[in-house]
């Protein structure tokens, strides 16, 4: 629920500068809720703010959006859901309710925790949202209320407990470094999608170092 409502503030971010972009109130809950993906969202009113197409901000906000799609890989065998759950849950596969789920050592637990983060940011970010179509302009600058940094800070907190062992350091570590590297010249989401490829290469290093459990039992013919 904590991480429910500091990701739910940030919606009031949202609202307010998708107004500043041109679109009505209407229109910001629709995409809010129709897209719920907040890093997505951002992208698409930043493209439309820019002057952008909107092809382009479509184009740009799917491109973002591809990492659900990779949380939706991980999460499928560990939640083990079927029907119209199995439909619910894909559209509120995210950051947070992925991080609160995987972070769970048992299967009611993982799904105790992938829905009530799901259903509660989704509850929350649309709340605040309108809110914050509603005040629009009268809001000023939403990031002098600091509403910028309260998803990520809650999503760090996720993360933090489980960077205890060197490989995980590392994997963030490398992560940091290509999307530092990218941001200034990539395309909006390509830095975090580039970063994901140091899990990849991260786990090759660790693999190779760690000899497997073949190589140390010997083998008798």
């Amino acid at each position: 629920m904590s991480v429910s409502l500091a990701t739910g503030l940030y919606g009031i971010s949202f609202g307010a500068l998708s107004i500043t972009a041109g679109l009505d109130v209407w229109q910001t809950m629709a995409l809010s809720a129709l897209m719920f993906t907040g890093g997505s969202q951002f992208a698409f009113i930043g493209v439309i703010g820019a002057g952008g197409t909107p092809i382009s901000a479509v184009l740009t906000s799917g491109l973002l959006g591809i990492r659900n799609g990779l949380y939706g890989v991980q999460l499928g065998p560990l939640l083990d859901l079927h029907g119209w759950r199995r439909v619910a849950a894909a559209h509120i596969t995210i950051d947070e309710s992925t991080a609160v789920s995987t972070a769970q050592t048992t299967q009611p637990l993982r799904r105790m925790g992938f829905w009530w983060t799901g259903v509660g940011v989704f509850v929350a970010w649309n709340c605040f949202t309108f809110v914050g179509a509603l005040v629009g302009n009268a809001l000023g600058d939403p990031r002098a209320w600091g509403l910028d940094a309260a998803a990520a800070a809650a999503f760090l907190g996720l993360l933090w407990p489980r960077l205890a062992s060197r490989t995980a350091q590392a994997c963030a570590g490398v992560a940091v470094v290509i999307a530092c590297v990218l941001v200034p010249f990539a395309p909006v989401g390509v830095p975090v999608l580039s970063a994901g490829a140091a899990a990849i290469l991260v786990g090759a290093w660790d693999a190779r170092r760690t000899p497997s459990a073949d190589a140390e039992v010997p083998r008798h013919e």
